[in-house]
């Protein structure tokens, strides 16, 4: 399907989401309630209980695999889902019309008409995704006499307010630094890397606290921070290197008693902040490990990409960190789906993407899943350094029109269902066919969600300790099954 014959999704969403309640009222007697996306139809977080088998004997189904959800066995305890609001999106965002823009709102933010989000990530100054390098302060001011957040109040701090308004007063939102300052870091540079020079790392500690600080006053509550994004990625834009051992050090030393000495002591911190893999398990066995430093740690964050080089995700070092430390909190920083191609709007299995890795990040321990940008333009930035990518939503500013790609859908399927302080709860399936995951929220109503990859329609039954459900998931479908 060609992109222009796409673009009727950005009102077709709504009109799709805004008959939910409709929906539901008018099958406020069934007990259980199937909502699905599928390509090549119209199905997009459609509820659609005709795809449960009914009991007799004309459309009763056989089912060929088997999900047993074990109500009595529970695992960690749900945060959020949400994105990143970046400079690149906010600035897109004002140039899109006020309907377009309540629209946007409401397909994100809204727990009814939209997908729920109640999690979101933003940067201290500058990251790639910004029109171009910036900070707080004058280069130089070692003492950061002349910080403020001026820049941030064009575009990004009035989006993330009307974020929590549409959210309905509250987002659990954390932030993250690209790089120190020029002067602080051994290249003299913002980009390209480099390392923290021992002698500003109290000025550096001291800049978080002072940006938390601001953005407070602006009333935007801050939830939590990562001490870094990527330490191990010398980047061509914003970046800077830590080692395992130096983000440790600068934590405990610097960033921990910083916090607490400024009265933030009760922000969360996130280490790590990049890939899984061997790494992952290694910053949790040094910081965790560690009394000192491990008492400013509420987790360790981490990203999907170290898929660059042509391997697999390794889901594997999320499980063996939560099996570690059980009473540490793991959380899906970033994600995204590089090398935009505005051909590739409506690609299926970018959506199955994000499905495939939410599914196994969640039955690994983690805690709540953070996309990258929450909006981008038709050339899939702005980006100062051109590395563009894709969003769950994209705006056509030269038309004033959204592009609502497979991947919002797919991401909406968790988002909009699971809700925070929801509980895991264990399952098993007997067929590796379909991918699931379960959870209990604190209403009591189990969500579970059921994706099929193949190339045909699967039938399955859905059993818990009270009931089976025999239910139809089309091919190339994600399904969420709320009883």
């Amino acid at each position: 399907m060609k992109v222009t014959s796409q673009i009727f999704l950005s009102a077709f969403v709504l009109m799709q989401l805004s008959c939910f309640s409709s929906k539901i009222t008018a099958q406020k007697n069934s007990k259980i309630k199937v909502y699905t996306t599928a390509e090549n139809t119209n199905l997009k977080l459609t509820l659609s209980n005709d795809l449960i088998s009914k009991n007799n004997t004309t459309q009763q189904k056989t089912s060929t695999v088997s999900i047993r959800v074990n109500t009595e066995k529970t695992d960690q305890t749900f945060l959020g889902i949400g994105g990143a609001i970046t400079d690149a999106s906010a600035e897109v965002f004002a140039k899109l019309s006020p309907k377009k823009q309540q629209e946007f709102l409401t397909a994100y933010y809204d727990k009814n008409k939209g997908i729920g989000y109640t999690l979101a990530r933003t940067n201290i100054h500058s990251c790639d995704f910004s029109s171009d390098s910036y900070t707080y302060i004058s280069e130089g001011d070692k003492e950061l006499k002349t910080f403020n957040i001026n820049h941030d109040r064009k575009y990004r701090i009035p989006l993330i307010k009307k974020a929590i308004e549409t959210a309905g007063g509250k987002l659990t939102l954390f932030v993250s630094p690209w790089s120190p300052p020029a002067f602080m870091k051994d290249n003299n540079d913002i980009l390209h890397g480099g390392v923290l020079l021992p002698e500003f790392a109290p000025a550096w500690a001291l800049y978080y606290t002072k940006f938390i600080k601001e953005y407070e006053k602006e009333g935007i509550p801050i939830w939590g921070l990562t001490v870094q994004n990527e330490p191990m990625a010398r980047q061509s834009w914003e970046s800077c290197i830590y080692t395992p051992e130096a983000e440790r050090d600068f934590l405990k030393n610097h960033l921990g008693p910083t916090l607490e000495k400024e009265g933030l002591g009760s922000k969360n911190v996130i280490i790590w902040d990049h890939n899984r893999g061997d790494m992952l398990t290694k910053r949790a066995n040094l910081v965790f490990s560690d009394p000192e430093v491990s008492k400013y740690a509420w987790g360790i964050g981490f990203h999907w990409y170290e898929t660059w080089n042509g391997g697999p995700p390794q889901f594997e070092s999320v499980a063996k960190v939560h099996e570690a430390f059980p009473n540490k909190n793991l959380l899906f920083t970033e994600g995204c789906i590089e090398k935009f191609d505005a051909s590739k709007y409506q690609f299926w299995g970018n959506a199955e993407r994000y499905g495939i890795n939410m599914i196994h990040d969640f039955n690994n321990g983690t805690v709540g899943w953070t996309d990258w940008n929450i909006l981008l333009d038709q050339n899939g930035g702005p980006n100062h350094v051109g590395n563009f990518c894709f969003a769950p939503i994209h705006a056509d500013t030269t038309k004033d029109e959204l592009i609502y790609t497979p991947m919002y859908y797919y991401i909406g399927h968790f988002s909009k269902f699971i809700r925070p302080n929801a509980k895991r709860v264990l399952e098993t399936v007997n067929d590796k066919s379909l991918l699931s995951t379960s959870f209990k929220n604190s209403d009591g109503k189990l969500i579970t969600i059921v994706m099929n990859q193949s190339e045909k329609e699967i039938v399955y039954s859905l059993e818990n300790q009270k009931e089976k459900t025999t239910i139809t998931i089309p091919a190339h479908a994600i399904q969420t099954v709320v009883y």
